[in-house]
């Protein structure tokens, strides 16, 4: 099926404004991806995988895609229509993506690890006729999974398996991704509404239902563009690991280093020790993403002053970044850049190696180039510096509108603010501090205490690799303050009785004290690696 989601209008001076600005211009990718690839054929293209390695470059992952632009072409994928995928970090799901955007198509990642229930719920929100998938992933049966479902997904027409070595179950009426390549390179030339959707990502789950985010080839050209000029980086190629099939990935691994003109670097699984064995023998940096890929090197034993020079600065974002993190890897010579976005709007403030420590370190940076944000109260009325609010943004990067209109109404404002549901506070010189999520705020007895504040003192622990404070459910108060906390290799776990005299010694007040304490090995994690704090709440509603 072609995309009929009613998307939000753009207010008129907004839409007339980025034109001006040359913030849109009329590429799609169709243009971007076969200008920039044609500018710099030669750019090695790696993928680092025990089981599935590749090593080419962008002028031949290209040249393939092309072919499989046909095979998708002869079996009806056209302008408007939707092919999602479900591959890990692989080379053929790059050429799957450049393939699908010749072709005008709108492309749906689906993260490789989602199981059945959330493959289907994608498949059919989305109304894909076209699904690529592996056959089988680490301990995923994919095929297995799509057996499961299969039959009760109308309008999924085709199904393409790229082989893993070791097949899955046998799927109805699927071709191997060979057959595509059979066919001859695509020479048409379709025509593309850069004001038409590009691609639906959708939200990694840190609440319990997933949103069908539409973004268009315009907002994510600027997208591409702006994340490029930040250059947050360490001047090396970036080294990947977050999904392709999540926000951060699908620029950071696919269109942000085509339009710099960088190698690629990737890898379908995240090992820390390889990590930094590959980072060494390829003389490459850590390509960022959620903290948690960073706090996985420092950590490890292996670690040491080569890998610091390697990195020398690096991105952070889509996670909260404490700001004793930051100041570890400072003392290390590694420059923390903080940024601040989502998946509506993938970049709404950042900041850059350059400035100063402490505000990259303890902010998540400035509104960046052409957004706009402001700090407003439960009347909805402008704050002043130094008061916390709801974040609203608005930006030539901010999303068309969910798949859901009903959503779409309660998040965006008739003058195109986005209300993101974070609460923050911006300082006199305009840096924003996000503080939490509306969701987030405990409330205790009428006493509204910030997680992100208490997160903030208990990373302070030398033990504390990493934490997360929820609401937990309490009789009398309503609610309470429960601290989940990972402790670093080698560490004896504190107990709440530690935990408490800590939190009273850096000058919390009793009240925001955690009243009770959970020791996990790991937290369940969104595929860019954010704690899914609903799950955790959700245990503590209902334990086992």
């Amino acid at each position: 099926m072609t995309t009929n989601w009613k998307l939000r209008d753009v207010p008129a001076d907004l839409r007339a404004r980025y034109l001006a600005d040359r913030h849109w211009a009329d590429d799609t990718f169709a243009d971007f991806i076969a200008r920039e690839v044609a500018t710099a054929p030669r750019l090695p293209f790696r993928v680092w995988s025990d089981t599935h390695p590749f090593s080419g470059t962008t002028g031949g992952l290209y040249a393939q895609s092309l072919r499989i632009a046909t095979g998708l072409a002869q079996r009806g994928i056209g302008v408007g229509d939707v092919v999602a995928y479900q591959l890990p970090n692989w080379a053929e799901a790059v050429s799957i993506i450049w393939a699908g955007f010749r072709l005008g198509a709108v492309m749906v990642p689906i993260v490789h690890f989602y199981g059945a229930s959330e493959v289907e719920f994608i498949l059919k929100q989305s109304g894909a006729r076209l699904l690529v998938t592996v056959d089988r992933f680490g301990h995923v049966d994919h095929a297995e999974n799509l057996c499961a479902i299969q039959g009760r997904l109308p309008a999924l027409e085709h199904v393409v398996v790229v082989p893993s070595g070791t097949p899955g179950a046998a799927l109805a009426g699927a071709v191997a991704l060979e057959a595509l390549l059979e066919a001859p390179p695509f020479s048409g030339k379709p025509d593309i509404d850069p004001d038409r959707p590009a691609m639906v990502g959708y939200t990694s789950g840190t609440t319990a239902s997933p949103k069908g985010v539409v973004h268009t080839h315009r907002s994510l050209l600027f997208e591409t563009r702006q994340l490029a000029a930040i250059n947050a980086g360490s001047g090396r190629p970036p080294f990947v690991a977050s999904p392709l099939a999540h926000m951060t990935g699908f620029l950071a691994a696919n269109l942000m280093p085509v339009y710099r003109h960088e190698p690629i670097h990737l890898t379908d699984r995240w090992d820390p020790g390889r990590a930094l064995e590959i980072m060494v023998e390829a003389d490459i940096a850590l390509g960022g993403g959620a903290t948690i890929f960073l706090t996985s090197l420092l950590d490890h034993p292996s670690f040491g002053r080569r890998h610091a020079e390697l990195i020398q600065s690096v991105g952070l974002g889509g996670s909260p970044v404490p700001a004793a993190v930051a100041e570890r890897a400072e003392r290390l010579g590694i420059k923390i850049v903080r940024a601040y976005g989502s998946t509506e709007h993938p970049s709404i403030t950042g900041a850059r190696p350059d400035e100063p420590q402490a505000k990259r370190n303890r902010t998540d940076g400035r509104a960046l180039e052409a957004v706009e944000i402001r700090i407003v109260d439960a009347e909805e009325r402008d704050l002043p510096a130094g008061q916390p609010g709801e974040i609203w943004s608005r930006g030539p990067d901010l999303f068309a509108g969910y798949t859901d209109p009903a959503l779409t109404a309660r998040v965006m404002t008739r003058d195109g603010w986005y209300r993101t549901g974070d609460v923050g506070v911006l300082d006199a010189d305009g840096w924003l501090t996000i503080t939490d999520r509306l969701s987030d705020v405990i409330i205790r007895g009428g006493l509204n205490l910030s997680a992100a504040e208490i997160e903030e003192a208990l990373m302070r622990m030398p033990a504390v690799a990493e934490c997360a404070v929820v609401a937990a459910p309490h009789e009398r108060f309503g609610e309470r303050a429960c601290g989940v906390l990972r402790v670093r290799p080698g560490q004896q776990p504190p107990d709440l009785a530690a935990v408490q005299a800590h939190l009273g010694a850096v000058g919390l007040p009793k009240q925001k004290w955690i009243e009770e304490l959970r020791i996990v090995g790991d937290f369940p994690r969104t595929p860019s690696g954010k704690i899914r704090k609903f799950l955790l709440r959700a245990e503590l509603r209902n334990p086992s």
